[in-house]
């Protein structure tokens, strides 16, 4: 069961209208968005259930929509066949094959069901609503996000460490979690104010974080999921 969850290969990202995102093939010297997401399906979708699939973390379901069948993969949750479910935060995902099911799905929604605890799922919207500051990192490699997004190149390879808040938190994706964090700094219209951050620690949305890993550039994961800039390996201390 537990290579299903290391199967979710790039499940990540509804990274719609608060992740930053970018073509890796853009100029580095340019101030450009952290990644650039795949196309993401559009919110609350609603459908009867046809089949349920329990694997470890994780609910496959069979939809009946409006728009047809779809799949959906949400946090593990008691689905009764023939119930209605709506999708809150979905993404959308191709070519992604489970190797727990032994099955190939051609399009799937990564998402969580309306009304469950969007700290358990793969992807979930910013906590909090207030506008978000965090003071500044302090010593050897400190900087603010919008800092590591312009200096992304000089500092490729190189250890930081950035005080933020995380408002995404998308588990077990690629063997590791996958963090969204913004501290206050940039913006959305710059497209600098969020920095991707992969780590085996663990974090709720909403917590203020210290971040210690290393600056990766230029990254792409497939699927469509390609990253200018991130911080990898991370330690992440409350």
């Amino acid at each position: 069961m537990k290579q299903s969850k290391k199967s979710l290969v790039a499940a990540l990202a509804l990274i719609s209208a608060t992740a930053v995102w970018a073509n890796p093939k853009a100029a580095p010297a340019a101030p450009a968005p952290a990644a650039a997401p795949a196309p993401a399906a559009a919110a609350g979708i609603t459908g009867e259930v046809l089949e349920v699939l329990d694997v470890e973390s994780y609910t496959y379901l069979r939809l009946k929509t409006a728009n047809g069948e779809v799949w959906a993969a949400v946090p593990s949750a008691k689905v009764a066949k023939g119930s209605k479910v709506t999708l809150a935060s979905a993404m959308t995902m191709t070519n992604f094959e489970s190797k727990t099911l032994k099955k190939k799905f051609d399009k799937i929604l990564f998402a969580t069901l309306a009304g469950s605890d969007a700290a358990s799922a793969p992807s979930a919207p910013a906590a909090a609503s207030a506008p978000i500051k965090v003071a500044k990192a302090s010593g050897a490699g400190a900087y603010t996000v919008a800092e590591v997004v312009a200096k992304r190149t000089e500092l490729k390879g190189k250890q930081v460490q950035i005080r933020g808040q995380v408002v995404k938190f998308m588990p077990g994706i690629m063997k590791r979690n996958w963090v969204h964090l913004q501290d206050g700094s940039g913006t959305a219209a710059a497209k600098n104010h969020d920095i991707l951050v992969t780590t085996l620690d663990s974090a709720k949305i909403g917590d203020v974080v210290l971040v210690k890993g290393v600056v990766g550039n230029d990254r792409d994961f497939g699927s469509g999921y390609t990253y200018q800039v991130l911080v990898e390996e991370a330690k992440l201390q409350k």
